[in-house]
């Protein structure tokens, strides 16, 4: 139930979902982390899971070899589609990432998700790690991106479930609020989990947001 409602959430936000990106106070933090993912991702081919609108495809598809994004949601994926990438090296796929197939031999050389992973139950982590092998290939760097709590600017939290997991309250476009799910891990969380499926794990945080790049085993 969990899932349906944050999905439902965000496809009728498609249209406005890209405002987060546009607070002032944000900015210069926005700026550093994209710069360090389209360095990560330079030269790599690349599978985008939990796409949107493509915000981040559109920044880091120049640098990268080939991109395929995937999404969800079609309405995320029609906004995504129409904005600039380089000529024949980025696609989109209609693709619940729970159901990512298998990838074949060095179909992908690395994996993104922008501001996804917050959105992934604490209890349900380890599994989509082992997912994300399966679908980028072991071996391929994985880089992920999301949000540091910040009291006063970020959506306060709501409440806390048995797992450890956190829910903001949301506002539909039809006015009616709903429960969020997004966990903001520490780095020793961050550690903890990744370290049974991935190696050499690398996290950088600045003041809003915090960067992971590691190699799937």
């Amino acid at each position: 139930m969990t899932e349906e409602i944050m999905r439902e959430y965000y496809a009728q936000r498609a249209q406005h979902l890209e405002q987060v990106y546009e607070r002032p106070e944000r900015l210069a933090d926005l700026q550093e982390m994209q710069n360090r993912i389209c360095e990560l991702l330079k030269n790599h081919q690349v599978l985008e899971v939990a796409c949107g609108t493509g915000y981040w495809t559109e920044k880091f598809a120049p640098y990268a070899a080939s991109v395929v994004a995937t999404d969800i949601n079609q309405s995320m994926l029609n906004i995504a589609q129409t904005k600039s990438y380089p000529s024949e090296n980025t696609t989109f796929d209609l693709v619940d990432l729970y159901e990512l197939p298998d990838a074949t031999a060095g179909q992908y050389s690395a994996c993104f998700a922008g501001f996804f992973w917050s959105h992934v139950k604490r209890e349900e982590q380890s599994a989509l790690l082992t997912k994300l092998s399966k679908g980028a290939g072991k071996g391929s760097l994985l880089v992920l991106i999301d949000n540091n709590y910040i009291e006063g600017s970020s959506t306060p939290i709501a409440r806390t479930d048995a797992e450890g997991n956190t829910y903001q309250f949301r506002i539909r476009q039809d006015g009616e609020r709903v429960g969020i799910l997004k966990n903001f891990p520490t780095d020793s969380a961050l550690r903890k989990k990744f370290g049974p499926n991935v190696r050499d794990i690398r996290i950088f945080r600045n003041q809003h947001y915090w960067l992971l790049s590691c190699i799937l085993k």
